[in-house]
């Protein structure tokens, strides 16, 4: 029977398999028509052996690139030893991964999750027990940016800063206050005494690829020390490297109270953390107030802490900086040859450029000439390649992507 249901599947095309999972997955994505099969390096394979250029890494998460062989071998050596264990023990590879994620990121406490969602959860759980712990009232604000983007669960949902995603699931959770990213006095018209904890990503993804100014930053984390409110900033899709700095906000210095992040650092495991400082560690959650039955297992762990280590032996970061300048000036060259592109933005191996209308056409053309591509908006094409890409990758990229624009 197993021999027969293998063949059976060898012998599917496309189409077949396009078909079996309408009818069987939810319809909440409207996924392009193709099977994926296999990655090398920076390239994706469908299953009829289509080779693919991948400018998305996963949304940001696969920076290492794919069949990187010491990942791979750590992953496969930590599942022949133990997958689970739940949070009731210790583990090894859990306390190794947070020994090396707090170096990285210069934080002092960290909560393992299983998603960057999760992690958003987890730190506006945090924020609100602070409050609740030194008052003992439960009507606290949180202040977050329009055009944000935290999360699809009722948490992330309630700041995340794009009305469209929120309207059907009302109501929230409550005391939400919205600003605008880089308005520092929309975020001072936004405070009150009740207000707890101000969050934003560093740099804005889906909301289209926007950084926080040094100033802004600067401004905020300044009128947060000033009143005890904790600065939270989502590093998600930011951090791990995108921007040429472990996360975003190494740059300039100005280290939030609470951080999240995922997607690249497990590359491909599931897993995310929100990390904080001391002060909020020893002032907020306790035993009972937060869990998760899988978070910081032994294989998620595993993952983080060889994602760590290969950034550190590969030089990850020092690679950004010196890919990172090639892609920004190819890509305004493109703007400044082609009407209509109408801006550059973003940060690092983190750029997206401005159309005057949609670029649904011009991506799922790019996908037939195989290049991968992805939107931040209706009339952003957003460019997050793995964090090996060399200027040759580059190069292949942006020859397909002006002939689909010129087509």
């Amino acid at each position: 029977m197993w021999r027969f249901r293998m063949e059976k599947n060898m012998s599917m095309d496309m189409k077949q398999y396009i078909d079996e999972a309408e009818a069987a997955l939810l319809h909440t994505y409207n996924r392009y028509q193709v099977v994926l099969d296999k990655g090398e390096g920076v390239y994706l394979y469908d299953i009829e052996g289509k080779k693919y250029l991948d400018f998305c890494s996963g949304i940001a998460v696969f920076a290492l690139g794919y069949g990187n062989q010491e990942y791979n071998d750590a992953l496969k050596g930590q599942i022949d030893k133990l997958l689970h264990t739940s949070n009731y023990y210790y583990n090894v590879p859990a306390i190794e991964a947070a020994k090396k994620i707090k170096k990285a990121s210069g934080m002092d406490r960290v909560f393992f999750t299983n998603s960057g969602a999760e992690a958003v959860e987890g730190a506006i759980k945090a924020a609100r027990k602070y409050a609740y712990q030194k008052d003992g009232c439960t009507d606290h604000e949180i202040i977050a940016m329009n055009h944000s983007f935290h999360g699809r669960t009722m948490g992330a949902l309630s700041v995340t800063g794009n009305p469209k995603y929120r309207e059907a699931f009302q109501p929230m959770i409550g005391h939400i206050k919205f600003a605008d990213l880089n308005d520092f006095d929309s975020v001072l018209a936004c405070v009150t005494d009740k207000t707890c904890a101000i969050i934003m990503e560093t740099v804005q993804g889906e909301g289209g690829l926007v950084p926080a100014t040094e100033d802004f930053l600067k401004k905020v984390r300044a009128l947060c020390d000033e009143k005890d409110i904790l600065l939270i900033l989502d590093e998600i899709q930011c951090g791990m490297g995108r921007t040429g700095y472990m996360y975003a906000w190494q740059k300039f210095g100005v280290k939030p109270d609470i951080m999240t992040t995922a997607k690249a650092l497990g590359c491909g495991v599931p897993v995310g953390a929100f990390l904080m400082t001391e002060k909020v560690g020893q002032n907020s959650l306790v035993a009972g107030d937060h869990g998760t039955t899988y978070g910081g297992n032994p294989f998620a762990a595993a993952a983080v802490e060889k994602v760590l280590d290969l950034f550190e032996k590969d030089h990850i970061i020092e690679h950004v900086r010196e890919v990172a300048p090639y892609l920004e000036a190819r890509l305004r060259e493109l703007a400044e040859k082609y009407g209509c592109i109408t801006e550059l933005r973003g940060t690092g191996l983190m750029q997206g450029l401005v159309f005057d209308g949609p670029v649904s056409a011009i991506i799922s053309k790019a996908l037939e000439k195989g290049l991968i591509l992805i939107n931040a908006g209706a009339n952003i094409i957003r460019f997050v390649p793995p964090l090996i890409i060399e200027k040759e990758h580059v190069d292949e990229m942006i020859a397909i992507l002006e002939d689909c624009i010129r087509s």
